[in-house]
């Protein structure tokens, strides 16, 4: 039984879902924003937000932490030095999944991920599309 599981397999195993995972953590985190599939982006939501929130309080115990899911140490050190004291105020939610509709080669649902980039920057994005 899977109750109370809340993993998703996305058809690999796990030694491949790991490393998927590992790889998209460390693009979004180097370019703050990827396109990938709907689902992978959702996925990957439950992967990156907790590692947002240990690069908030920057301790040796966090950094060893991130880089032993992560791997990397340009993308330990920018997730320290600049992603994390970007939300040191904000409780949660520190990306952003828009739809970017299908893929022409087998249509799948594409994705537009980001990590937030300012404070107010929820509140710009609402005042923009009640305005159109």
């Amino acid at each position: 039984m899977r109750h109370l599981h809340g993993l998703k397999k996305l058809n690999r195993t796990s030694s491949h879902r790991i490393s998927m995972f590992r790889n998209l953590a460390n693009s979004l985190i180097k370019h703050e924003s990827i396109t990938t599939t709907l689902p992978k982006a959702k996925a990957l939501r439950k992967v990156i937000e907790p590692l947002i929130t240990l690069s908030k309080i920057s301790s040796l115990s966090n950094k060893r932490l991130v880089f032993s899911r992560l791997r990397d140490r340009s993308s330990v050190q920018k997730l320290f030095d600049t992603i994390g004291p970007r939300h040191v105020n904000r409780p949660g939610g520190y990306t952003r999944i828009l739809k970017k509709g299908h893929r022409s080669g087998d249509s799948a649902p594409l994705a537009f991920m980001q990590i937030l980039s300012e404070e107010n920057d929820v509140e710009n994005l609402k005042e923009t599309i009640s305005t159109k």
